[in-house]
């Protein structure tokens, strides 16, 4: 069994005693067709600057975790060519997921959109996930629906989930709730997610997570905490 690494987080609303060798940062749909100027998102006229401004605050959360020795697991919106598995007219993700909307209306978005092999469907190059880190291919909202993300975070012995990405009030919460039922501990780190929608959806999110489903943090505290169990080693 692994040794315990207990650290004390600030977060919102208590500060939250974590075992960094049960943590893992989950960072959530980081891709170019999300954020990059060419992505389709950014074709179709959504905002996509919130998540150009946080790459940063994510590169920074990821470098300190692995510095740290915290598990980091990837989570990424992924379609097979065809879309063969994002459903068909009878299932609602496929009137309402955005990419498959936007893939509808503009089938010339292909390589710029979420379709495995394409450029659009990569992590950004800033994030590129190291060998070995779980990297997990998602068809819905929650990166825990049809995907083995509960299966690979048990096997790597996770309990404490700090989440990062987007978009804050879709994907992300998605998963955030899901991980709670799950009997995860989720972390929200408020500064390194973005969303596309309003922000008063950002609000709403957060409050959830801060008085319903976990916790929030910010970037300098996760980082002060990796500092802190990394000096005890």
């Amino acid at each position: 069994m692994t040794a315990r690494r207990m650290v004390s987080l600030r977060a919102r609303p208590q500060p939250l005693d974590v075992d960094l060798a049960r943590t893992a940062v989950i960072c959530i749909d980081m891709q170019n067709a999300f954020i990059r100027e060419g992505g389709m998102f950014d074709l179709a006229g959504w905002p996509t600057q919130d998540g150009r401004d946080k790459i940063e605050s994510n590169r920074q959360v990821i470098e300190g975790a692995r510095t740290a020795g915290v598990k980091v697991v990837f989570v990424k919106m992924s379609f097979k060519p065809g879309l063969t598995n994002a459903g068909g007219p009878d299932s609602p993700n496929y009137h309402k997921e955005v990419a498959m909307v936007l893939l509808r209306e503009h089938p010339e978005f292909i390589e710029r959109a979420v379709v495995q092999g394409t450029w659009g469907e990569q992590i950004i190059e800033e994030l590129t996930p190291l060998p070995g880190e779980p990297v997990i291919s998602k068809q819905r909202y929650s990166g825990f629906v049809g995907t083995d993300l509960d299966l690979v975070l048990k096997t790597l012995g996770v309990k404490y989930c700090l989440f990062t990405g987007g978009a804050t009030n879709v994907c992300v919460a998605n998963t955030l709730t899901d991980a709670f039922s799950h009997d995860y501990w989720p972390i929200l780190i408020a500064d390194a997610v973005f969303t596309q929608c309003p922000p008063v959806t950002v609000e709403a999110t957060l409050w959830t997570v801060e008085n319903l489903y976990g916790w929030v943090t910010e970037v300098d505290d996760v980082l002060a905490a990796f500092a802190a169990g990394k000096a005890a080693e």
